[in-house]
């Protein structure tokens, strides 16, 4: 009999992963390539390596480069002749590479155990606006992003994907900290193959970092995008990029049919969370403070529109004091003010409790003057209201 050295794959170099793996566990409803790895990795725990090594075998003739499944394939075949003990125990095996792959594995499967929170909904997905016809969600945790639909303003799950983030993890502060930033994000464009290297595989799409609030906390670098994997890599360990968000060519050509730029949200998180009972709420009365907003605006009463703002609001130009005075001033040559919003989308922010970012168009129109603009403001919680930190263009 064969002896089961893999299984401390699941055992050991996975920790509890792998503890409540269950027999009927949904890795049928997953898609290719990750499919046929865990049923791989399944059959391996449960000591079935000649079925494992032929899981394996087909799925390295679609993808030759999958590196993660070449070492399966390798440890299966050591197997055979009982000469392993540890997942990638080979001689002379290069530890760090090692160690990447294990933790790929065990990402691969904690996705596979959390299919179940594929029905609940996001909570930093408040309202999408008519045109984002979707919108994605990253957690770092899980390297996993989210694609959701937008249903009549509220979001449903529509696919998840493998990726990889930054080699130091979240939270970028820096230029050049190979960190992924934590945030509301926009994809601003797209570069197709064509126009890059290999390094970024099958295409790129830039992200709106550093946004208003980044900027605002002295955070720098640029240059994140989402991007695929050079032709001599299938995909990466979950944490190996420079802050960018990298996917397998073969899911990123899957991604781009749902990115709209200048229009998709990408919200990234330290962890996925759950929209509750407190999340409507909140977002019912920040829809009620900002209809508020634009009636105390058109009604030309100026303190009341600048009781919206808070004391420490500032856009880049301006503080409260200078924003109060300009208002002040602008406001006493009208005598007339209509305002009307449209195309409203409302995200809670990540990590950042009590905080929204809302965007809309605004049309403006006064006895002098008439405009329309796309907007964007920051609005947080504090003193038991909502009021505005930024505003300024979109």
């Amino acid at each position: 009999m064969l002896r089961p050295a893999l299984t401390l794959l699941l055992l050991f170099s996975l920790t509890a992963s792998a503890a409540h793996y269950a027999p009927d566990s949904p890795v049928t409803d997953m898609r290719g390539t990750e499919a046929q790895l865990v049923k791989s990795l399944h059959a391996i725990n449960n000591n079935r390596l000649d079925i494992a090594l032929n899981e394996v075998n087909s799925l390295l003739q679609i993808n030759p480069n999958f590196k993660l499944a070449q070492l399966v394939k390798g440890d299966l075949l050591m197997a055979r002749a009982g000469a392993i003990d540890n997942f990638g125990s080979a001689a002379n095996a290069p530890r760090g590479k090692i160690e990447d792959l294990r933790d790929e594995a065990r990402v691969r499967l904690q996705r596979v155990q959390s299919q179940s929170d594929v029905k609940l909904k996001p909570r930093f997905l408040w309202q999408l606006d008519a045109r984002q016809k979707y919108a994605l969600v990253v957690d770092a945790s899980r390297a996993t992003l989210f694609v959701y639909e937008n249903v009549n303003g509220e979001p449903r799950y529509v696919t998840d994907f493998y990726i990889t983030l930054g080699k130091l993890g979240t939270d970028k502060a820096s230029e050049g900290d190979q960190r992924t930033p934590i945030g509301v994000y926009f994809v601003t464009t797209e570069l197709p193959r064509n126009r890059l290297s290999d390094f970024y595989g099958s295409g790129a799409y830039p992200l709106s970092y550093p946004n208003e609030f980044d900027r605002r906390n002295g955070r720098t670098g640029s240059g994140i995008w989402l991007h695929g994997t050079p032709g001599d890599t299938y995909s990466r360990p979950p944490r190996a990029s420079n802050g960018c968000l990298v996917l397998a060519n073969d899911d990123l050509d899957k991604l781009a049919p749902y990115l709209q730029t200048g229009i998709t949200p990408v919200i990234i998180t330290n962890r996925m969370d759950w929209s509750g009972e407190q999340d409507q709420n909140d977002r019912e009365n920040l829809l009620l403070e900002i209809e508020q907003w634009r009636k105390d605006w058109a009604s030309l009463d100026t303190g009341a529109y600048l009781g919206h703002y808070a004391a420490n609001f500032a856009n880049g130009e301006m503080d409260y004091p200078k924003w109060a005075k300009q208002k002040q001033s602008v406001n006493s040559t009208k005598s007339w003010i209509k305002v009307n919003l449209s195309n409203i989308s409302v995200f809670a922010y990540p990590e950042q409790p009590g905080m929204a970012v809302v965007n809309f168009e605004q049309d403006y129109s006064s006895n002098n003057l008439s405009n329309r603009m796309k907007k964007r403001q920051y609005w947080i919680r504090q003193n038991n209201r909502w009021q505005i930190i930024f505003e300024g263009a979109a």
